[in-house]
């Protein structure tokens, strides 16, 4: 097929180099513009974009897609057979959608209609989700509403990371845009609607969303933890300062009030809802290096009794 691939994080690069090597023609490359971050405002190359440039396929980073009628032109003048969308960071306007004879097909990081929204794969492990997946859908004008092709399934262990998660669907996702072309070309797929009713969402992450509520379960704690790896991670507040939680889990059975810590020995419990109790592994004072429970506890002489969240 003739394509056109629009993507932009690590996690579409493995979708770009499988389409490549299934001998497709990738007539252009959209992605996000370079940008500066950091402290140092250093520039960030978009991963799909150096991959791309190492292939030599042709790149184009529009700031803007809606209204733009050069790029417009040029993938009028393409004429793809469809366009890959995979995390490209961008809606998809109206007349990139009529485009393409076989449409604009989007790998999704969930199993639709669950998780819809730009951060499926964080939600899904945050939630507490044991299986989860990737989706291939024909894009419409909604929120990833539109009809299904194909989807692959990817268990999730109790103690992997959205990071571990991420890894196991990159790959994943890859081959089943793969086969998912194949059998477009061959006319062997049909479309499946969405069953709205059941649908979920999966909104782009805020820092806040990082911090930590001791009214949830210790179970319920610890997947949003879990799910919120690499960012915004977990953080809530010692003695009015701001405490990051690099590392914890499910603590055992212990009678401690919610939100309250109890130290025995080298541990660092606190209280959760139900009755539940998270132990706290590694943390982190703002501004402060990373130290384990038990260097913690030492060096902020941390008694039981003490509170978090205030």
């Amino acid at each position: 097929m003739r394509l056109v691939f629009c993507g932009t994080p690590e996690f579409a690069v493995p979708t770009l180099e499988a389409v490549i090597a299934a001998g497709h023609e990738i007539a252009l490359v959209v992605t996000q513009p370079d940008r500066a971050a950091g402290r140092g405002l250093e520039v960030h190359v978009p991963p799909v974009k150096q991959a791309a440039l190492q292939h030599g396929l042709s790149v184009v980073q529009p700031e803007k897609i809606k209204n733009n009628l050069e790029l417009r032109g040029r993938l009028e003048e393409i004429k793809p057979d469809a366009i890959l969308v995979v995390a490209y960071g961008r809606i998809i306007p109206q007349w990139m959608l009529e485009l393409p004879r076989f449409g604009n097909i989007n790998l999704h990081g969930s199993l639709l209609p669950k998780y819809r929204g730009a951060a499926p794969i964080q939600w899904a492990v945050a939630c507490g989700e044991l299986v989860t997946g990737v989706t291939t859908m024909r894009l419409d004008a909604g929120l990833d509403t539109g009809d299904m092709l194909l989807a692959a399934v990817c268990p999730v262990g109790l103690e992997e990371t959205a990071v571990d998660v991420y890894g196991c669907l990159a790959p994943l996702g890859a081959e089943l845009m793969v086969e998912t072309l194949k059998r477009l070309e061959a006319g062997t797929i049909c479309p499946e609607v969405q069953n709205h009713s059941l649908a979920t969402l999966a909104p782009i992450l805020k820092r806040e969303d990082g911090l930590v509520d001791f009214s949830r379960s210790a179970k319920q704690i610890y997947d949003r933890w879990r799910g919120f790896q690499p960012w915004p991670g977990a953080h809530t507040t010692l003695r009015g300062k701001k405490l990051i939680v690099s590392k914890m889990r499910i603590g055992g059975a212990r009678s401690v009030a919610v939100g309250e810590l109890l130290v025995d020995g080298e541990q660092m419990l606190v209280g959760c809802a139900g009755g539940t109790v998270a132990e706290l592994l590694e943390v982190q004072m703002e501004g402060k290096k990373r130290m384990s429970a038990a260097e913690f506890l030492r060096g902020y002489q941390v008694k039981s009794g003490e509170r978090l969240g205030i």
